[in-house]
């Protein structure tokens, strides 16, 4: 169903990063579609999302319905229920046993964990986020919450799209020019990279980020959206990252 990643808890949090295997969902979702937003049937994500709750274990899930842009949600004290925000692409909490998690097919989830505070935030990083630099502006909102220093900060990269998959053919006009330093051949970009390069940027320190590296166009373990359209309608699931303080 899920890897969890060594030593969560240990460091005082737990990290999830699903696959798509081990739920309910039928195809094109089969079988832990996560996500409400992609057509499948809820009673099926409801009880994916159920799953996920008892692997962490997390009292409650704070999603959100991303929209590729660069705010951010603030999360205080306990949850009834499970929570989904509109229109936010970054998550944080100090909140023990609330599980932030972020819904992807090939767009990054990066968890950000600060274990002096404690608190974390989740973030959702496609190619339009990386733009905005959504990394850079959840470490900042980290510093002036939480008082977090960055360098302190644990970051986590998780399956993604990769440099092999990730093709810009117009990418004149969609990315900034700081990217071309990591164009591995033409037109096609290594987003694992500009995400270490901005959360170096940030203060973090190159020994506290973890990249996957795992690319979820070619694993068929995982939900992807490019492999979906080049395979049909693009009708597909989303596999999840859920960080929480334990």
């Amino acid at each position: 169903m899920a890897n969890q990643l060594q030593g969560g808890r240990e460091r005082g949090r737990i990290i999830i990063s699903t696959d798509r295997r081990g739920g309910i969902s039928r195809s094109p979702y089969n079988s832990l579609n996560l996500s409400y937003g992609v057509g499948d049937e809820s009673y099926c994500v409801a009880e994916n999302r159920e799953r996920l709750k008892i692997e962490g274990p997390f009292t409650h899930l704070l999603s959100a319905r991303q929209v590729h842009g660069d705010d951010i949600f603030m999360a205080t004290g306990e949850l009834s229920a499970d929570l989904e925000v509109d229109g936010y692409d970054s998550l944080m909490t100090e909140t023990i046993g609330l599980g932030l998690m972020i819904q992807q097919a090939d767009c990054q989830a990066v968890t950000l964990y600060d274990p002096r505070r404690p608190a974390i935030a989740a973030v959702h990083c496609g190619w339009k986020g990386s733009v905005l630099d959504i990394l850079g502006k959840t470490v900042q909102a980290m510093k002036d919450c939480y008082r977090t220093s960055p360098s302190m900060l644990q970051a986590y990269v998780s399956p993604s799209l990769g440099p092999c998959c990730a093709q810009f053919i117009n990418h004149a006009r969609e990315l900034p020019p700081a990217f071309l330093a990591f164009q591995e051949r033409k037109n096609y970009f290594n987003f694992w990279k500009i995400s270490r390069m901005q959360l170096l940027q940030a203060g973090l320190d190159a020994d506290n980020i973890i990249l996957s590296e795992q690319c979820t166009s070619c694993s068929a373990d995982h939900f992807s959206y490019r492999r979906a359209c080049r395979q049909g309608d693009g009708r597909t699931g989303r596999c999840a990252t859920v960080i929480g303080l334990v």
